[in-house]
C-alpha cells in the first residue's frame, strides 16, 4: 500500500494506480494526463488496454507499483512520455526514440501519405534529415520504394540519430533501406544517385522562437533537429537548390513545413525552377506539406533569399 504526504487513500488496484498517476500529472500541468498515466501503466505491466479494463480492480503488486510511480515522477518533470518508454508509434509501426531524434508526430504522417501517392514499388526515394528514419522506413514498409540498391536512402548529419534509425530499420524489417551520414548532400556527391522523390522534414523553427517552445520540445528534442536558422528557411533553401542534381526528370520534392511557412517555401521552390507546387493541410486544417515537381529545366539560379 502507498500513501502520500497528503493522506491520499492507499493504492490497491490497477485503477487506483492509474487514477493517482493521472492526478499527479494533472497537478504538474501535463497535457493528456489521463492518457499518459494509463500508457505508463500499460508499459510497466506489459498488458494492453482491454486487459486493463477487464482487470481494473485487480491488486497491483508492490514492484510494479514502485516502477510505475517512478515513471510518473519522471513524466511530472516534463520528460516526454516517449523518452520514458523508449518508443512511439508512427503510421501504425513501432519506432525507437531517444534524446537524439525528434519524436515522430502525427503531422508528419500527412507527409508520408502524400509521398505514398507519388510512389510505387519501383520508386527511388531519398529522405533528407531522416532522424529516426520514420519517413523512409514507413514508405519502404508500405512497398512504396524500390527494394534494390539506392532505392530507399535516409541521410542525416547526426551519427547518433542514424544509430536510432538503424534500430528502427531492423525492427521494421526493411534491410534494404540505406542510411548515410552526411551534411546535406555532401556524401552523395559523385555517387551517381538519382531519385524519383526527395522528401524532407528539415529543421524549420527560427532560432529566436526555440526558447519560447513548450518545455518538452525545447529541453528534450535535439536542438540540431529544431533550429532552422534566423528565419527557419535555411535548409529549405539548401535542399531545394541541391536536390535538382539528384532528382530524376519529372521528380518530386516534398517537404513538411511550419504552419506559417507555405508561401515562403513555395516561393523558394518556384525561384529554383520547380513547378506544380501544391500545399496540403494537416488534420487540424493547418498548412503542413508542400509538394513540387522538377522537370529538369536547364535554367539554374543561385542561392535565393526570401
Amino acid at each position: 500500500m502507498i500513501y502520500n504526504s497528503n493522506n491520499i487513500p492507499a493504492i490497491h488496484t490497477y485503477k487506483d494506480a492509474v487514477r493517482y498517476g493521472a492526478r499527479v500529472l494533472k497537478q504538474a500541468d501535463i497535457d493528456n494526463s489521463d492518457y499518459d498515466a494509463l500508457e505508463l501503466f500499460l508499459y510497466v505491466t506489459g498488458i494492453d488496454r482491454t486487459t486493463y479494463l477487464i482487470n481494473a480492480t485487480d491488486e497491483i503488486d508492490n514492484e510494479a507499483l514502485r516502477k510505475y510511480l517512478g515513471y510518473i515522477i519522471k513524466r511530472s518533470h516534463h520528460i516526454p512520455l516517449q523518452h520514458i518508454m523508449g518508443y512511439t508509434y508512427f503510421y501504425g509501426r513501432k519506432y525507437i526514440v531517444n534524446e537524439h531524434v525528434l519524436v515522430p508526430r502525427q503531422d508528419t504522417e500527412v507527409l508520408v501519405e502524400e509521398v505514398a501517392k507519388l510512389t510505387t514499388a519501383d520508386s527511388r526515394v531519398l529522405d533528407m534529415c531522416t532522424g529516426s528514419g520514420c519517413i523512409i522506413i514507413s514508405l519502404a514498409s508500405l512497398g512504396h520504394t524500390y527494394s534494390g540498391i539506392h532505392g530507399a536512402v535516409g541521410v542525416d548529419v547526426s551519427l547518433d540519430a542514424l544509430e536510432v534509425a538503424q534500430n528502427n530499420k531492423d525492427i521494421n524489417n526493411v534491410p534494404y533501406v540505406e542510411l548515410i551520414q552526411s551534411d546535406m548532400f555532401e556524401a552523395l556527391e559523385g555517387s551517381g544517385m538519382k531519385f524519383d522523390v526527395i522528401v524532407s522534414n528539415p529543421p524549420y523553427i527560427p532560432t529566436r522562437v526555440i526558447k519560447g517552445l513548450d518545455e518538452e520540445v525545447r529541453l528534450h528534442d535535439p536542438f540540431i533537429a529544431l533550429d532552422g536558422d534566423e528565419d527557419g528557411l535555411k535548409f529549405y533553401r539548401i535542399i531545394t537548390d541541391k536536390a535538382r542534381d539528384y532528382l530524376n526528370k519529372d521528380g518530386y520534392l516534398c517537404y513538411e513545413i511550419g504552419h506559417d511557412q507555405a508561401a515562403k517555401v513555395s516561393d523558394i521552390l518556384s525561384s529554383y525552377g520547380y513547378n506544380d507546387i501544391r500545399v496540403i493541410k494537416d488534420l487540424a486544417g493547418l498548412d503542413r506539406v508542400v509538394v513540387a515537381r522538377y522537370y529538369g529545366t536547364s535554367v539554374r539560379s543561385g542561392r535565393y533569399n526570401i
